[in-house]
């Protein structure tokens, strides 16, 4: 997939990619009272097209998506084609074979006008974040009309407080966190929803370079791990894997809360024996070969959650076509960094500076799941990261019980009702099968977790089940 920008799709003049040096608004992120796309033509700037409304930008996504879909998204070829003919030529030929006036009124009936098309949407800078980041430079929030600005975020606290604040419209968050803001667990109690999930898989346990003759969990007490957030799959993955060896993580070990890209530097102070965390910072430490990975996650949960996308109930019911808008960006981003193929085009995409600020090799370590472990091994294990969207109510009812069973939250809870009132299931399934995926039939399944099997249709059998808890 190319680079895609907004420039006159019938100008041979102008790349329709984001190349080197590419001064369009995208790129450089000008503020004007218009929305604006700049090219480059033989390295110089020129200002070409401006927006007077979201449905003119519309009408440009809708020219541009058809006009690289007839020459196959070789813009070499459509430049060539159009030195030849003349832009104008070009569109009255097209515009006989296909009626692009009907297509744009149909498209635009379709969505509806979009209420607020500037948004700001913030990531925490992880590669479980790949499709809300990627969405950014691939074009994919263009694509269905927005202006996002994604905001990069120190933390998991910060992230929930801008959002909490108003500061960002939508955000990358991680599973529990929407849960945890609806029922008032660490802050003010919030509707929040969780439309889809980002990815699955993801996470790995690292150790200290110090502890290799150290994999039995058993010899970990005293040790002290980190996680990037209470409300953190990363937390009750942990909890849960050392539980099962015999361990009180509130006892045994100590747990610290440690923003992603300070782990690396914690371990190499000797701060921390471990964590468990998002990469790049599992894989970032065995490039810096000061941990190795004893565990990727998937090995204690195949398919587990990881990080999603979510926002407020308010923003979905004030800008309800923005958010079908966001929503359908989010779904087409996720599915396409769901390919293997598409791997090594999103790590060089997601590398920069203003997005990950991490070594491209590192990162393509851990998309394409050929990797170093600190052990001496290289590793081929193509699905240690993977993206899926879909928000199974099961996945929710399970972070639930840990959320009991660590004393998270107490009393009485309505696993279900909760699960299906933040876990949008059902507006998930829709923007699958609008994009031409096919969503799970179900929106409840079973899991085993290190041979332990979890019934979603008994919760409160299952966190009573474990020796070791806080309820």
């Amino acid at each position: 997939m190319p680079f895609k920008s907004l420039g006159d799709p019938f100008n041979p003049d102008k790349s329709l990619k984001h190349e080197t040096g590419c001064s369009c608004a995208q790129c450089f992120g000008k503020q004007t009272n218009k929305i604006e796309t700049q090219s480059i033509t033989e390295n110089t700037i020129t200002k070409s097209d401006t927006f007077d409304t979201p449905e003119d930008m519309m009408d440009r996504v809708i020219e541009s998506a058809v006009v690289r879909g007839v020459f196959g998204h070789n813009d070499i070829s459509r430049r060539s084609f159009l030195g030849l003919v003349g832009g104008g030529v070009a569109a009255s030929i097209l515009g006989s074979l296909f009626p692009l006036d009907v297509v744009k009124a149909a498209v635009k009936d379709g969505i509806g006008k979009l209420e607020k098309t500037k948004l700001n949407v913030g990531f925490v800078p992880i590669t479980c974040a790949t499709p809300i980041i990627m969405a950014h430079p691939l074009g994919f929030y263009h694509k269905y009309g927005l202006d996002v600005d994604v905001i990069k975020t120190a933390g998991w606290a910060v992230a929930r407080d801008k959002s909490l604040a108003g500061e960002y419209d939508a955000a990358h968050m991680l599973t529990p966190m929407p849960l945890a803001m609806s029922l008032g667990a660490g802050s003010s109690a919030t509707p929040y929803v969780m439309p889809t999930v980002e990815n699955i898989n993801g996470q790995a346990i690292v150790l200290h370079v110090d502890h290799k003759d150290k994999r039995d969990p058993k010899q970990w007490k005293g040790f002290k791990f980190g996680v990037p957030f209470e409300y953190s799959m990363h937390n009750f993955l942990l909890r849960y894997y050392v539980a099962e060896h015999g361990l009180d993580p509130d006892k045994d070990i100590q747990i610290r809360v440690v923003p992603p890209p300070e782990m690396v530097a914690n371990l190499r102070a000797g701060n921390l024996d471990g964590y468990l965390s998002p990469d790049p910072f599992n894989q970032r430490a065995v490039w810096e070969k000061v941990g190795f990975i004893h565990m990727l996650t998937k090995d204690i949960w195949e398919g587990h959650p990881c990080c999603a996308f979510a926002c407020s109930k308010e923003f979905t019911t004030q800008y309800p076509n923005t958010y079908s808008a966001l929503l359908k960006a989010i779904v087409d981003a996720t599915h396409y960094s769901a390919k293997p193929e598409n791997r090594k085009e999103i790590s060089a995409a997601i590398a920069p500076k203003n997005y990950l600020n991490q070594p491209e090799p590192v990162i393509r370590q851990v998309l394409t799941g050929r990797f170093a472990d600190g052990l001496g091994n290289v590793l081929n294990v193509p699905d240690r990261i993977d993206f899926d969207p879909f928000p199974w109510h099961s996945m929710a009812v399970w972070i639930l019980t840990q959320m009991k069973r660590w004393g998270y939250i107490k009393g009485d809870v309505e696993y279900s009702k909760i699960a299906e009132e933040v876990y949008l299931a059902s507006d998930a399934a829709a923007m699958m099968k609008e994009l031409g995926y096919t969503p799970p039939s179900k929106t409840y399944k079973n899991y085993t977790i290190m041979g332990k099997k979890f019934d979603y249709t008994k919760p409160e059998q299952y966190v009573n089940s474990f020796a070791i808890r806080r309820s």
